[in-house]
């Protein structure tokens, strides 16, 4: 039993060291990495030596570590997947609400589209699948923001620089932080014209996602009112509920 827990404890420490890879970006050095690991440098050494030898990590001629192309496959059949849940429950979203709606992932120090159903309205927006967005800009990106701790959104929204694509958006820490409790108080974040000039964004996190995530709704502003967000806000509660118990189901499996 206390080889299988060990064995159970390395993939557990490989997998972090992952995570901890793909939170800076996808690059790091060892030294950044023990200094964000509790684990010992020479464990951290060998469990990266074993995860370069399986290809899910890869070695820099600079000796940084980076995420191995072994995940890229992973990554895609994981999206996929991803994709056969949310897509109908996005659609639902675009049924009842008429805007587009969007699926993103958090990535780095930015939020990635991961999923969009786009309504059918001739002015709409466009959150192409495969665009990054900033965390503290956008809606969906702010309903993450508020998943995790302090530390963590400190770290994050320092490495980003804090971009204000328009003049609405946040460009202070305390700003920052003021948004994240709001949206920690409401239950749904609100992205007015702080990414996009005319677009307002309502957002919500998928609760006890793996990977932390959150579907929203955007549109015009003139659109994307006072009334849209009161129908919006319980309809993304049903949609993030549904995605969450098919994504928790999926790992009790």
């Amino acid at each position: 039993m206390a080889e299988k827990a060990s064995g159970v404890q390395s993939v557990e420490r490989a997998f972090e060291l992952m995570e901890l890879i793909g939170r800076a970006g996808g690059e790091c050095s060892l030294t950044e990495l023990s200094a964000e690991s509790p684990l010992p440098p020479p464990t951290i050494h060998r469990l990266l030596r074993t995860l370069v030898g399986i290809g899910y990590v890869r070695q820099l001629p600079n000796r940084r570590y980076a995420l191995g192309p072994r995940l890229i496959r992973l990554g895609e059949v994981a999206n996929r997947q991803l994709g056969a849940v949310a897509g109908p429950v996005l659609q639902s979203l675009v049924d009842e609400l008429s805007e587009t709606a969007s699926l993103a992932v958090l990535d780095g120090d930015m939020v990635i589209y991961t999923g969009q159903v786009p309504s059918l309205h001739t002015m709409r927006t466009n959150n192409e699948i495969g665009k990054r967005v900033g965390l503290h800009t956008s809606g969906v990106g702010k309903a993450v923001l508020a998943e995790l701790d302090d530390a963590r959104i400190l770290k994050l929204v320092t490495q980003s620089g804090l971009p204000a694509p328009t003049r609405h958006s946040a460009s202070t820490l305390s700003t920052v932080f003021a948004n994240v409790e709001r949206v920690r108080a409401d239950g749904y974040a609100i992205d007015d014209q702080e990414l996009e000039v005319g677009v307002r964004c309502v957002a919500m996190a998928v609760p006890g996602a793996p990977t932390p995530m959150a579907i929203g709704i955007s549109g015009p502003s003139a659109r994307v009112n006072k009334d849209l967000i009161s129908k919006a806000v319980p309809a993304l509660k049903k949609a993030t509920g549904i995605i969450s118990e098919a994504l928790i189901g999926a790992m009790e499996e």
